[in-house]
């Protein structure tokens, strides 16, 4: 992953490093590689204009297509649940704006991102093609079919909720590999789902509110 000279050294960064500090080291989230990924990528160029001076408090935002940027503490905790370095390739489903898929590109070796909202997906491509991100493949489309020709992936995350888990995606994960999945559609609880040799492990965590997944996964 490259980014720009200019989005290294623009003006925000003590913002940043206020929301690291205050919105995610204190909730006990202190994976160094992580923290220093929050505070590289630029969050309020990935919102609209109006929502900027925001983009660093501890809220999602909306950014159109009634779709939300999530709020930045569960961007590192989805993250952290992932397991990913710098030898993973990582399937993400609902690219948004792009802001997560640009964190992950930080971390790990590959990225692949599939977002179903046609306007969506224009804008993350012109989100990441403004900062140079090189690791980074996105396609528009339902993702609920994961990206097989990608797979397997050493983790998978998923950021709108459908009412069940995409066998799909879970089959895409490569031994060890994690899917991070929100399910429920009024409570949703965040799973982890680990592929073993022998099967698939599966843990319920927190509770969260994503968008409702579409496409395939409404029916």
């Amino acid at each position: 992953m490259m980014l720009s000279a200019c989005s290294m050294k623009e003006e925000r960064i003590t913002e940043r490093e206020r929301m690291v500090h205050n919105q995610i080291e204190r909730r006990g989230i202190r994976e160094p590689s992580i923290l220093d990924a929050m505070r590289i990528i630029p969050r309020h160029n990935f919102v609209p204009h109006e929502w900027q001076a925001l983009a660093y408090d501890d809220n999602p935002l909306p950014i159109g297509f009634e779709q939300t940027i999530s709020q930045p503490f569960i961007v590192a905790y989805m993250t952290r649940m992932l397991g990913v370095n710098k030898s993973s390739t990582i399937l993400e489903i609902g690219t948004g704006c792009g802001y997560q898929t640009a964190v992950l590109s930080v971390l790990a070796k590959e990225v692949y991102s599939i977002e179903i909202i046609s306007g969506l997906c224009t804008l993350a491509k012109n989100n990441l093609n403004q900062q140079f991100y090189d690791n980074i493949h996105l396609k528009c489309g339902d993702g609920y079919e994961g990206w097989p020709k990608a797979a397997p992936f050493d983790g998978i995350i998923v950021t709108a909720a459908p009412g069940h888990i995409p066998g799909p995606l879970k089959e895409q994960l490569a031994i060890g590999g994690r899917l991070v999945i929100p399910v429920g559609k009024v409570n949703q609880e965040l799973i982890v789902i680990t592929r073993t040799p022998g099967g698939f492990q599966e843990k319920k965590d927190i509770g969260v509110r994503f968008v409702p997944m579409t496409g395939q996964a409404e029916h």
